[in-house]
């Protein structure tokens, strides 16, 4: 078998501490209070902010770019139809716990943190409602405008009891530049991290050995297991089954893991 060094070099990455992902990533931390520029993102149809949908629910997983949203054949998706199609109170319950979950992306410049240069950071549904919110108020418009917009303030708490932490977002009281030095600011604008090349999407028949393992239970060479997706298209239907492996309950919690 021949060795796989992009993998070995990612396991290096890892290891030294210069994942590529873990420097662009920014998190907000309990109890904390940030003051941050959001930029929008060149070449996104004049979308400010990244939407992308990733499995997170299979065991053993941190979390699976869903190929069907870039209209590219899905064996995750292709098992939720099946599971869907066969009608029953199990299968149906299987497949809505595998369907993808949207996580949105936007590029920062946290202050107090420019020497990092443009960070990514992701959130989830409440936190993107609050921020289209502000951009649709025509009391702020756009915020990511490099010469007209404003900074927002993000406020993050964890309330004694609470399992997850709630993130407040705030806009500040008057228009400021992004930067007050023209050529930091264009430097920042030409520098925005690609998020394609972050999230790397899995070939059909990658996800289909992961869909594989985790139905018969890692045991997929055993003789009599049944496989599902393949680049023969088999029409096997997959029975409900597991592997081991760590499993989440809530997005965030299991973006934090993916991100360490």
């Amino acid at each position: 078998m021949a060795i796989d060094f992009e993998a070995i070099k990612r396991k290096l990455e890892r290891l030294s501490g210069n994942n590529k992902s873990q420097n662009v990533m920014w998190k907000p931390q309990p109890d904390e209070e940030y003051n941050v520029r959001l930029l929008s993102f060149p070449n996104n149809d004049g979308q400010p902010f990244k939407e992308l949908m990733f499995y997170y629910n299979i065991p053993g997983q941190r979390g699976l770019l869903a190929p069907s949203q870039f209209g590219e054949r899905d064996p995750v998706q292709e098992l939720i139809n099946k599971l869907r199609d066969e009608g029953t109170k199990e299968s149906y319950e299987m497949a809505k716990k595998l369907y993808p979950k949207m996580r949105v992306y936007a590029a920062v410049v946290v202050r107090g943190e420019e020497d990092k240069g443009v960070q990514l950071w992701g959130f989830g549904k409440l936190v993107y409602q609050k921020l289209l919110g502000i951009m649709l108020d025509e009391d702020y418009g756009d915020i990511t405008d490099p010469k007209s917009g404003r900074d927002i303030k993000v406020i993050c708490s964890k309330p004694p009891g609470q399992q997850w932490a709630k993130t407040e977002i705030l806009p500040r009281g008057r228009s400021t530049k992004l930067a007050d030095d023209t050529k930091k600011a264009k430097e920042w604008m030409t520098n925005i991290p690609d998020i394609k090349g972050i999230f790397k999407t899995k070939s059909y028949d990658e996800l289909s050995k992961i869909v594989n393992d985790w139905l018969n239970g890692d045991n997929e060479d055993d003789e009599g297991t049944e496989k599902f997706g393949s680049t023969s298209n088999s029409d096997d239907t997959p029975k409900s089954g597991g592997g081991g492996g760590k499993s989440y309950n809530d997005l965030d919690d299991a973006f934090a893991d993916l991100m360490s």
